[in-house]
């Protein structure tokens, strides 16, 4: 019996010139047997290498989007009006500290609810969870703390996607999929999504506009959504899938340094993040400019 996704190897498989790409509908298929694991393991590895080739079209991801969407498992959020910021955690630390969880208090604290999810994808980076563990330790517990969920509890089959790098050695669409997917169905929310490389700022800001959705997407530091601490990245805000918000990245010589920990320990960048949170250390600019523009984008996602 034919494997169901060889249809679509057959458009998409044929190099970075001649394949032909999907409609909104059919990725939205062939990503569903993909999560669902309706495919063997020749055909999923092979859809996944020529997408890599390929590269995603807007509509494409918007379709891996639509396919996750209709397969999560929804956190159980209390119903309130809070807008969520949704910090979608997946690069984590390899030089500097991790200061996600930071970001995430930051905005807790700003009366948003806030929700991590992610998982680890390299095993020589240091990820939110091992960062989260110290830092419960070194602050009062509140329920309006930001919750972290693993990418295995929303759907295990997007957590073996994820997985294959361990055996490909490349990145594959999931890695782009869970940088702007939303795990809040109903209410409002917002997603950070972040990019290394310049031209996915073009493609993710394409598909946002295709999803009609709500982002602030950046450079972010080593790929996690939170700001360069030592100096501000690009930003750009969509509100149901429009521009409207831009500021360019910081130029010139940085006057001042913030004071931020050697390396990227778990134990001492928990302890930093809990001295920040304390008022005993100040917050780095470029974060604090971040939480005032996530803040302006909340306040037009509601209007």
């Amino acid at each position: 019996m034919q494997d169901a996704l060889i249809p679509y190897l057959k458009d998409i498989g044929r190099g970075k010139d001649g394949a032909r790409p999907m409609t909104r509908e059919q990725a939205c298929h062939a990503w569903s047997l993909l999560l669902n694991g309706d495919t063997d393991a020749l055909a999923t590895g092979a859809f996944l290498m020529a997408m890599r080739i390929k590269g995603e079209t807007p509509q494409e991801m918007a379709g891996f989007l639509d396919a996750t969407h209709a397969a999560l498992q929804y956190p159980d959020w209390p119903q309130d009006e809070r807008l969520t910021v949704v910090i979608p955690s997946y690069n984590g630390a390899r030089k500097l500290p991790l200061l996600t969880p930071l970001l995430a208090h930051l905005l807790a604290r700003q009366g948003l609810r806030v929700l991590l999810h992610g998982m680890a994808t390299e095993e020589r980076r240091v990820s939110v969870p091992q960062v989260l563990e110290p830092l419960r330790a070194l602050l009062p517990v509140s329920d309006q703390d930001p919750v972290w969920i693993d990418t295995a509890t929303l759907h295990p089959g997007l957590a073996r996607l994820l997985d294959a790098r361990r055996q490909m050695g490349l990145r594959n669409s999931a890695h782009s999929l869970v940088k702007l997917m939303n795990p809040c169905p109903t209410g409002r929310s917002l997603v950070l999504g972040s990019y290394t490389h310049p031209e996915y700022a073009l493609s993710m800001a394409a598909t946002v506009a295709v999803m009609q959705d709500h982002a602030l997407l950046l450079r972010g530091t080593e790929g996690e959504v939170v700001a360069d601490a030592r100096r501000q990245p690009r930003m750009e805000g969509l509100v149901r899938g429009q521009r409207v918000w831009l500021s360019e990245a910081q130029s010139g010589s940085l006057a001042t340094l913030p004071e931020l920990p050697d390396g990227t320990d778990p134990q001492a960048t928990a302890q930093y993040i809990a001295d920040v949170l304390a008022d005993r250390l100040p917050a780095p600019e470029p974060i604090r400019q971040q939480v005032a523009i996530i803040l302006q984008l909340a306040a037009q996602v509601g209007a």
